[in-house]
């Protein structure tokens, strides 16, 4: 069932307010998820914003949240919770793309037990920095990060079982080329769940945005494409099993919480468009199997 929001929130990576001059978009999400690792304050405005209470508004339980380091949330960016839809079990081996400081890759070390294990991938050395921290503090034996890019995943071919990922494939500039990896290394009979954002038709201005892409707007696919591109990369039981819309606030929340403002010219636009991005952007989760021959 569709639900709308009025959390605010930000997509795992996602930025507003950073220089555009000859840069790509991969070099400024990387530059500003950075930045939000070394903001001394972050944990302070987390607490202002009510950054558990959104946590759990996306999916995530008290007892779950309990369980694990309260960094781990408190620089957590993600728009839903991919194994409260994910049928992970004992000795499954996980893989997690884009895994930040580590919430969802510390909450699956304790469903797939001793017997498996978890593997963390985020591009960012100062988030693996953290996420290793974390799972220190949990006392976790069973968790790996490593630094890599989702477009070319370092693992083996047909080499897990479960591949999850937050709010981060919206981000990459080469969507088709991240569910090409995923394929790659799932075994067959393998699956994936993706808590991700998508978006209806918005004005070019906003598309055209850099600052609105990596804001996880701007970037965003339509749901219809972006359930096509998983198709094409040779998934089968391609679905939407949960969704909900965020209300025009809620998107500028989205860059609001990913750094310490909007930049004038894009709260111009949001400004400019609120009523036809309202309605306009939703997070889903989708689920995804690998043929077995």
């Amino acid at each position: 069932m569709e639900k709308k929001s009025k959390n605010t929130g930000c997509c795992s990576g996602g930025s507003c307010g950073m220089p555009m001059s000859g840069k790509t978009v991969k070099e400024i999400v990387k530059e500003q998820y950075s930045s939000l690792v070394k903001d001394e304050g972050l944990k302070e405005k987390a607490k202002k914003k009510g950054k558990s209470e959104y946590t759990k508004a996306i999916g995530y339980k008290d007892d779950e949240l309990k369980e694990i380091p309260m960094d781990a949330v408190e620089y957590a960016f993600g728009c839903g919770n991919p194994l409260s839809y994910a049928q992970v079990k004992e000795g499954d081996i996980v893989l997690d793309l884009g895994s930040g400081a580590g919430i969802d890759v510390l909450l699956a070390s304790k469903k797939v037990g001793r017997k498996g294990k978890v593997i963390g991938i985020d591009m960012t050395q100062e988030m693996i920095e953290k996420a290793r921290a974390n799972a220190e503090r949990l006392g976790a034996d069973n968790i790996e990060f490593c630094q890599g890019e989702i477009e070319n995943i370092p693992r083996e071919n047909e080499s897990v079982d479960w591949i999850i990922s937050n709010c981060v494939i919206n981000l990459s500039p080469d969507k088709k080329k991240v569910f090409s990896e995923a394929f790659r290394v799932l075994k067959p009979g393998g699956k994936m769940l993706i808590s991700d954002i998508v978006t209806e038709d918005l004005p070019e201005e906003i598309k055209n945005s850099l600052m609105a892409w990596v804001g996880c707007v701007a970037g965003a696919m339509r749901e219809k494409d972006y359930l096509d591109t998983i198709k094409k990369a040779g998934f089968k039981n391609v679905r939407v099993v949960g969704k909900f819309t965020f209300e025009a606030d809620a998107v500028k929340g989205m860059m609001e919480d990913c750094s310490t403002g909007i930049p004038d010219s894009l709260n111009e636009i949001y400004n400019k468009y609120k009523d036809e991005i309202n309605g306009k952007v939703a997070s889903i989760k989708v689920f995804a199997e690998k043929p077995i021959g």
